[in-house]
């Protein structure tokens, strides 16, 4: 790789840094080409971005940022290493989670993943990582919370509403 390739593949891993809030570090060293390519599109049919970048090449582009909040990240960076970004937080853990089960396998393994300001680190966070609530999950959680008393009210009124016009007209 000439020097102006590795320049252009930092600019490339800068742009998706900056792009997404969230990043999944993994490794796929012993899946075969095609098991790869089931995991592209997979992640390609649920908005994730996956990229295969050298580990010198992603530590320069996060080191460029000068942001502490990628020196967690820095250890995982061993291996053959995939990276997957998304908007989504827990996306990439449910994508890794269902191609493990597909493949009845242990991988791709999780290395590390910076979701916001937090980095996990290690395969065995990849089940927390499933748990995390989206914005959308939130908002929904929220808006049942703030519905449910109107609910109850309403559905009290219309119930003494109903029980006064079944009543009996005396005469």
């Amino acid at each position: 790789m000439t020097p102006a390739q590795k320049n252009e593949a930092i600019e490339v891993l800068k742009g998706k840094f900056s792009q997404y809030n969230n990043f999944y570090v993994t490794n796929t060293e012993s899946l075969t080409v095609d098991q790869v390519s089931k995991l592209r599109r997979l992640c390609f049919e649920k908005n994730v971005e996956m990229k295969v970048a050298k580990n010198s090449l992603i530590k320069k582009a996060l080191e460029s940022f000068n942001d502490e909040k990628y020196a967690g990240v820095y250890e995982s960076l061993h291996g053959v290493t995939a990276l997957m970004f998304s908007d989504s937080p827990k996306e990439p853990a449910m994508i890794l989670t269902s191609f493990r089960k597909k493949i009845k396998g242990e991988k791709p393994v999780l290395k590390a993943a910076l979701i916001g300001t937090d980095i996990f680190t290690g395969d065995n966070e990849l089940a927390n990582l499933t748990k995390i609530k989206t914005k959308n999950e939130l908002i929904g959680e929220v808006l049942s919370l703030l519905l449910s008393p109107i609910q109850r009210i309403m559905s009290g009124l219309l119930q003494h509403h109903e029980a006064k016009e079944e009543a009996p007209v005396e005469a």
